[in-house]
C-alpha cells in the first residue's frame, strides 16, 4: 500500500489545544459499516449507541517522563524516558541530539549510547520525577495534568496516553459493561511512518498485559467494541498467541484479519501514523478517507485532545 494514502490535509486551527470543559462533551462521529451511514452525537450519548458491547479499556497511566536538562556547556537538552528496560537502563528521546555524546551525564541523566534518529539507551538516577509530555503540536500549556490522563488510568508506564480513553468520566463508565487491559505507549506514537510502501514500516513492540479474568470475559463476549488503537493492537496479539503478558509488534494495515474487535472507538489520528493505517485496515481505505473528508468539513477537533468516532 503506497503511504500516500495516508495523507490527508487538516486546517490547523482543527487541531485541538486543549481539552473541553467536561471529558464526555467531546463529540462523537458514529459510522455504520453496513450502511456507511454517517451521524453526528455527542459522547456522552455512548451507552445509548450500543447493544450489550463489553467495552475494553486501555489503563495505562503516562509517566512524568520529559526533562528539560542543561549540558555542562549550558545548552537546554530535552530528555523523554520511554521506556524502563530489565536491567535498570531506559529506552528514550533527546533533542537536539547532534552534539550529544555518550557518557555525556545531564543532571538525573546519563546518556549511555545513541541508537540514531534522537532515540538513546539512557541510566536515570532515583525516580521518574519530571514532567508529563505531550505531543509536540499542542502549544499551549496544560493547567491540569491529570487531564492528559484517563480517569481509569491504573499501571504507570506509558509516554504518551491512551487518548481515546480521556473522553470518559466515571459515570459514563457506571452505564457501561467494561474491563480493562494495559498496552504502554511506546515510541512509535512520535514516529511517523516514512516508507513510501506501508508494508516496509517497522514497529518497535511495546509491553501489554491482560488479567486472565479479564481475557475471559473477552473470550466470551458476544461483541466487543476496543477504545483506542492499543486496545486493538493488545486484544489482536492475544487471540492470535494466547499470550496474556508480553510484547507486541503486531502492525495493523489494510486487508488485516480482525479476530476479536468488533467495533472500533478511537480518536482522529495525524496523517501518515501506524494509528491512522489501523484504523484503515478496520474501517476501510476509502471509507476513511471519506470519514476524515466528513470530520474536517463539520470542524470536529483532531487528535489527543480532539474529538472521537465510533466504527459500529
Amino acid at each position: 500500500m503506497d503511504t500516500a494514502l495516508l495523507d490527508y490535509e487538516l486546517p490547523e486551527d482543527l487541531i485541538a489545544q486543549r481539552p473541553r470543559a467536561r471529558r464526555d462533551d467531546s463529540r462523537l462521529l458514529v459510522y455504520r459499516r453496513v450502511s456507511g451511514e454517517i451521524e453526528h452525537r455527542r459522547f456522552g450519548e455512548l451507552p445509548d449507541l450500543l447493544e450489550r458491547q463489553l467495552v475494553v479499556l486501555n489503563d495505562t497511566r503516562v509517566l512524568p517522563a520529559r526533562y528539560e536538562l542543561r549540558r555542562a556547556t549550558g545548552g537546554l537538552v530535552e530528555v523523554l524516558l520511554v521506556e524502563e528496560r530489565e536491567d535498570g537502563l531506559w529506552e528514550g528521546l533527546a533533542r537536539p541530539t547532534r552534539r550529544l555524546r555518550s557518557g555525556e551525564r545531564l543532571g538525573p541523566i546519563q546518556l549511555v549510547e545513541s541508537r540514531g534518529g534522537g532515540r538513546w539507551l539512557l541510566r536515570l538516577d532515583g525516580a521518574v520525577d519530571g514532567e508529563v509530555a505531550l505531543p509536540p503540536y499542542i502549544r499551549e500549556p496544560l493547567a491540569d495534568p491529570e487531564r492528559y490522563q484517563t480517569v481509569f488510568a491504573h499501571e504507570p508506564g506509558s509516554a504518551a496516553a491512551p487518548t481515546a480513553g480521556l473522553h470518559f468520566t466515571p459515570e459514563l463508565l457506571a452505564r457501561l459493561d467494561h474491563v480493562t487491559v494495559t498496552l504502554h505507549v511506546g515510541l512509535d506514537t512520535f514516529r511517523p511512518v516514512s516508507a513510501e510502501r506501508l508494508e516496509d514500516h517497522e514497529l518497535h513492540g511495546e509491553r501489554y498485559r491482560v488479567g486472565p479474568r479479564a481475557w475471559e470475559r473477552i473470550a466470551d463476549a458476544n461483541r466487543v467494541l476496543a477504545v483506542g488503537t492499543t486496545t486493538v493492537r493488545t486484544l489482536e496479539t492475544v487471540a492470535r498467541t494466547s499470550d496474556l503478558v508480553g510484547r507486541t509488534d503486531l502492525f495493523i494495515t489494510p486487508g488485516f484479519e480482525f479476530l476479536r474487535v468488533d467495533e472500533l472507538l478511537t480518536n482522529f489520528h495525524l496523517p501518515r501514523s501506524s494509528l491512522l493505517a489501523l484504523v484503515m485496515a478496520f474501517v476501510g481505505v476509502d471509507e476513511t478517507r471519506e470519514i476524515y473528508r466528513a470530520a474536517i468539513a463539520d470542524r470536529y477537533g483532531f487528535y489527543s485532545f480532539g474529538d472521537a468516532m465510533l466504527a459500529l
